[in-house]
């Protein structure tokens, strides 16, 4: 099994190259040799090897029509160990703070989740093992790169990950329609926010483990927001009381 991906986009692409991720080679346009020059200059001081193909070749190459004129293939992105994030947060001398994504099966969702949890200073991010979308190249592109910088760490089931963190201090949030409104909580300890599937929300047994759960007011007809839009209200909210 090959264990190589190809990552599309401008953004993507550079923030893998400047993380110091393990890459092979860094396809480009052609026709856009000229405004790509920033990231073949990073791909040439990495020791990346730089070819221009056609645009046709990049997208048969990621399987993606907006790729931008740039795809690299890199090892493919390892999974971190809950006890990574851990280590993040005593490395930065601040009380823990990660995301649990219950079924977060969409890409792009997962994707922003990262994004967002990584810009809010998130130590990590924790995904189950079965349906979840797995660290592929839409995931990166969807991140911005963040995936390059945040640990996600695949357990065995989210229930479990969730009595571990509270066995060692983590107050654990989940986000449910039903819980208190978000911004009447404290939450600038140890803490971890978990986001439920895109069509089902939280799952009860993970429901049940949550110390409490958090609201989001809807004030007009719909009833819910998307996974990411809601994660992304929530960790600020946490961002905000941490600091």
């Amino acid at each position: 099994m090959d264990d190589r991906e190809y990552i599309s986009g401008r953004n993507a692409v550079a923030e893998a190259l400047k993380s110091g991720r393990a890459a092979d080679t860094l396809f480009v346009a052609e026709s856009e040799g000229g405004g790509l020059g920033a990231l073949i200059a990073l791909a040439k001081a990495r020791g990346v090897v730089v070819k221009d193909v056609r645009r046709e070749k990049l997208a048969q190459l990621c399987g993606d029509a907006h790729h931008q004129g740039a795809v690299l293939l890199a090892a493919a992105h390892a999974y971190a160990e809950l006890d990574d994030i851990f280590a993040a947060a005593e490395a930065r001398d601040e009380p823990l703070f990660a995301v649990l994504c219950d079924e977060i099966e969409d890409p792009h969702n997962l994707g922003a989740i990262l994004r967002t949890a990584e810009a809010a200073g998130a130590h990590g991010v924790v995904v189950p093992r079965r349906r979840s979308a797995p660290l592929s190249q839409a995931v990166a592109k969807a991140s911005a790169g963040a995936v390059e910088y945040i640990p996600v760490a695949r357990v065995a089931n989210i229930s479990a990950a969730i009595d571990t963190l509270k066995a060692r201090g983590v107050w654990v949030y989940g986000a449910h329609m039903e819980g208190s409104l978000y911004h009447t909580q404290r939450l600038d300890g140890p803490v971890a926010l978990v986001i439920g599937s895109e069509g089902k929300g939280l799952g009860r047994l993970v429901r049940e483990r949550c110390d409490a759960l958090l609201s989001l007011p809807m004030h007009g007809h719909m009833t819910s927001l998307n996974a990411s839009v809601a994660a992304g209200i929530l960790l600020y909210e946490i961002a905000k009381q941490r600091r």
